[in-house]
């Protein structure tokens, strides 16, 4: 799995079967510099047909070698391959998606079958093609008489509710996007260090600063906060344009490059606590949070502020304390699915992408 904060491939190596999945293994390697920038060059729109074509397949090799770096465990027998999305809008008659990274490279490299392409089928079917970690997260994290909450913060922040009541055969299950996490961060402080910086690590930047209300309360009037799921969202709507015009406004406020991060990092925790309290119809008793923002200890603090504000009795718990690696979940989800693929299952939850129906999702190919 690679995802929208563009800056590295997690994998997890896993024990599937009808009861769900055992993590074996986890291992991640970074984008080469020059890898990462093409990649910012194709999901901004600058790279012609020839690059992007090149690109493609030097990111099919880049997973083959990142596969082929286990670290421990038995063989694999079977990979799923998200890919590295550089497009992706679900909305209307030209609704399309695109993630490179060509398989073939990873079922040569492993000889083993390689399910790729996941989010066209669920797309062609009237989805969003997202979510689609959801029924992993319902496999693992679901809890009877609960209401659970699995928020990622990768580049894009996307929430599973599992509201399951005691005595109810199944849980309530919704899923969507709720709009960024990361992605703003990374982009701020690369804009701020000249490059020198991928990330706020640690949020110490914007520990530093003080948070803007005004532009705040102007950011949060953002309709995609708003819109009712199902709903998915990438960097076309909050990514390079998007910082332009904080940094625009930024401008005669004469706020620090501390203030933006700060302003930033509490976008993100107020539209996550804003999305929970128009769209989950009731405050979650747990909220599990997984990826690289749940890393960020300032994030955390400002999302478990937030979620404080609309219900006193939340807890807030991250993914590792639960045996789960921050970044192991979302490589995992894809295993699950790719085991479902084979296995002629669906994997998708119509119910959360808005799909007509359950479909199989993802094109296999063979070594």
């Amino acid at each position: 799995m690679s995802g929208t904060s563009l800056d590295g491939v997690d994998c997890a190596l896993c024990e599937a079967g009808p009861a769900g999945l055992r993590l074996v293994a986890w291992w991640r390697k970074a984008f080469p510099r020059s890898m990462r920038q093409r990649l910012h060059e194709a999901a901004r729109g600058g790279l012609n047909a020839h690059a992007l074509a090149q690109l493609h397949h030097d990111l099919g090799r880049f997973y083959a070698r990142c596969a082929s770096a286990q670290p421990a465990g038995p063989r694999p027998q079977l990979a799923g391959l998200h890919g590295q999305t550089v497009f992706h809008q679900p909305d209307g008659p030209a609704a399309a998606t695109l993630q490179l990274g060509e398989p073939a490279y990873l079922a040569e490299a492993l000889r083993v079958p390689v399910v790729a392409n996941f989010r066209v089928a669920d797309l062609a079917a009237g989805g969003q093609g997202a979510p689609l970690a959801t029924a992993f997260h319902v496999r693992m994290f679901a809890r009877r008489g609960q209401h659970v909450c699995v928020n990622n913060l990768g580049g894009i922040s996307n929430v599973t509710s599992i509201d399951w009541q005691a005595g109810g055969r199944n849980p309530h299950v919704w899923a969507f996007d709720t709009g960024p996490a990361n992605v703003l961060l990374d982009l701020a402080a690369r804009r701020f260090s000249q490059g020198r910086l991928d990330l706020d690590r640690g949020g110490r930047w914007a520990a530093r600063g003080r948070v803007c209300e005004p532009l705040l309360q102007r950011w949060l009037e953002h309709p995609f906060f708003t819109k009712p799921p199902p709903k998915s969202t990438g960097r076309e709507l909050f990514g390079e344009p998007f910082l332009a015009a904080v940094l625009k406004e930024a401008r005669p406020r004469r706020l620090s490059r501390f203030d933006v991060l700060a302003t930033l990092t509490e976008l993100t925790a107020r539209s996550i606590a804003l999305n929970y309290r128009l769209h989950l119809g009731s405050p979650p008793d747990r909220v599990i949070l997984a990826g690289g923002g749940a890393a960020n200890p300032m994030l955390v603090e400002r999302i478990r502020a937030a979620l404080r504000n609309e219900g006193p009795g939340v807890t807030v718990r991250t993914s590792a304390e639960l045996g789960w690696p921050l970044q192991s979940v979302e490589p995992a989800a894809f295993a699950w699915l790719a085991w479902l693929r084979v296995h002629g299952l669906p994997g998708n939850l119509p119910e959360t992408t808005g799909a007509c129906r359950p479909v199989l999702l993802g094109q296999i190919a063979e070594p």
